[in-house]
């Protein structure tokens, strides 16, 4: 099976999770899957901006990106955090290979526009070519893929991981895409766990505004990937990583399910 799995949050700034991540991902691999990593790294992002005197700006749960931003998010997603997950994934047993959207022309973007806002260099994909990852799984290895791509224009865009994630799951034309993540699942009115949620019922969550920040972007690749042809699509506790081998054997009790309306 193809599986993609994107890696946030607590995944990626607590060792042990990560840790307990990557080992999941690299036996998955030596299961005889075809396994594609997509990591954000929004907190270290932000800390580094921090330390170098810039306020982060959140709009719809998406960054705003001046040029200077989007330097520093090549220099942190691209470079630092990009490693650490090849590294970490590497300590499994699997060799893994990092990379960004605008290497190989593999992933290219378009400035993203939302109505009332400009949110700088914040890209969404509007092509998507496989070949590379497709190579690097003849080869056995598992591509790392930090959430960059190119415009048309030559610039760096920065994408939102969740999207980047949705984008080369329907690209690969992947059976699963699976979103690791700090929080246990999407939440009702109530604050408890929707095991399984249509499309349909987000929607309703996000204009009733049960639903905001970082999860919005989520809940908005989850359609995209469902709309793309992706057969299933969760988002997983990082904390229940170890389940992940399972994922097609086993019905698992943590998270959310995302399903077409």
């Amino acid at each position: 099976m193809t599986i993609v799995v994107k890696i946030g949050g607590a995944a990626l700034e607590e060792a042990g999770t990560l840790r307990k991540c990557t080992k999941a991902i690299a036996e998955l691999a030596r299961a005889g899957h075809c396994v594609a990593v997509v990591h954000g790294g929004g907190s270290a992002l932000t800390r580094v901006l921090s330390k170098l005197g810039k306020k982060s700006e959140f709009i719809g749960g998406l960054r705003v990106t001046d040029a200077e931003t989007r330097d520093v998010a090549l220099m942190v997603l691209g470079g630092m955090m990009n490693k650490k997950v090849v590294a970490a994934i590497q300590a499994g047993g699997m060799p893994a290979v990092g990379f960004c959207g605008g290497d190989g022309m593999s992933f290219r973007a378009r400035k993203k526009f939302t109505p009332g806002n400009d949110l700088g260099f914040v890209g969404e994909i509007c092509f998507a070519e496989p070949c590379w990852i497709e190579g690097l799984w003849r080869q056995g290895g598992i591509p790392v893929l930090a959430s960059l791509a190119l415009g048309a224009d030559g610039e760096y865009y920065n994408v939102n991981a969740d999207e980047m994630a949705a984008a080369c799951a329907a690209a690969c034309h992947a059976n699963a895409l699976i979103f690791l993540t700090d929080v246990p699942g999407v939440k009702n009115a109530e604050g408890a766990v929707i095991p399984w949620l249509s499309t349909r019922e987000a929607e309703g969550l996000v204009a009733n505004s049960v639903v905001s920040g970082g999860m919005l972007p989520k809940l908005r690749a989850c359609k995209q990937a469902l709309k793309q042809g992706v057969g299933r699509v969760r988002i997983l506790p990082a904390s229940e990583a170890d389940a992940l081998p399972q994922f097609y054997l086993t019905k698992l009790s943590c998270g959310t399910e995302v399903t077409c309306a």
